[in-house]
């Protein structure tokens, strides 16, 4: 499956370190599950964590859900034997923390092959600094193995020294220029997580306002969390009877000889017909991770 196109409209962090959670997840509708080494984990409990994440991504106890190990950063002392465990296992593939420069992705890309990762090995880049933020065009083309983008919007505020209100507007800019790089570079990216947990308003807000902006889903803290992104990020039963009124009207006036068309008073192109026809499998390829997830 091409790696833009799969679903990935809910990205859940799972703390590597706690058994209980891990047994969860089996039975969570996300469509990506992100084993965490670094900021969930203490400092004692790292390489106990890094072996209960290997397993699990090892274990085909997940189903269809695409799985991925956070490691630590690279300036700790775990982030290399992190790499190296990650490399041999059969995750879908690494998120690496405060990835700030190309050499950062040169590290992480020349570790894993010494380590004997197939060298389509999928890389995602968390982007959580302003350094990161203003080389991110750069960052996207630094190799081959570069997936996806992870907005860290949490560091991102605390590094910026700006507020971190619901409807994020002090990183509007860094959200949009992470966004631009990764559709400029065919890459996947992730919203950021909403850490105030008993604000669904506020939760649903962002949902809606990083959908609008282009992302292709949100990278969460809860499993309560997973529906709200879930709805947000799929088609709607309107959208997908829109789409298909929308084919089949193109799909007419091709027949009369005519390259355009008018559908409820909006002009249909070519192009138009080829974001629905993208939406439609969009939505089948979720209906069958949902089929899989409730198996």
């Amino acid at each position: 499956m091409p790696a833009v196109d799969r679903p990935r409209r809910s990205a859940l962090y799972m703390p590597a370190s706690n058994a209980r959670a891990l047994e969860k997840a089996k039975g969570l509708f996300a469509d990506m599950l992100i084993f965490d080494l670094e900021d969930a984990v203490a400092p004692d409990a790292k390489n106990a964590a890094r072996e209960a994440a290997v397993s699990a991504v090892n274990s085909g106890a997940y189903g269809q859900r695409e799985l991925l190990i956070r490691v630590n950063g690279l300036d700790t002392s775990w982030s290399e034997l992190d790499l190296q465990a990650v490399a041999k296992s059969k995750a879908n593939g690494v998120v690496v923390p405060k990835v700030s420069s190309i050499s950062d992705v040169t590290k992480v890309d020349a570790i894993l092959t010494a380590a004997g990762a197939p060298a389509d090995f999928p890389v995602w880049a968390m982007m959580e600094t302003p350094r990161g933020i203003l080389s991110v065009d750069a960052i996207a083309q630094a190799s081959p193995r570069l997936a996806g983008l992870c907005v860290g919007t949490a560091d991102l505020s605390k590094e910026l020294q700006c507020a971190h209100p619901a409807d994020r507007a002090p990183m509007l800019v860094s959200l949009q220029l992470v966004i631009l790089a990764a559709r400029a570079n065919g890459l996947v990216v992730l919203d950021g997580v909403h850490v105030e947990l008993k604000d669904a308003d506020g939760f649903e807000a962002a949902c809606r306002q990083g959908r609008d902006l282009g992302f292709d889903g949100k990278t969460l803290i809860h499993p309560n969390q997973i529906d709200g992104a879930n709805k947000a990020y799929a088609p709607s039963a309107e959208d997908i009877e829109y789409a298909h009124r929308l084919i089949g009207a193109h799909q007419d006036a091709e027949a009369k000889g005519a390259g355009v068309t008018t559908l409820d008073g909006r002009l249909i192109e070519v192009l138009h017909v080829a974001e629905a026809k993208r939406l439609l499998a969009k939505a089948e390829m979720i209906s069958a991770l949902s089929q899989d997830s409730a198996a």
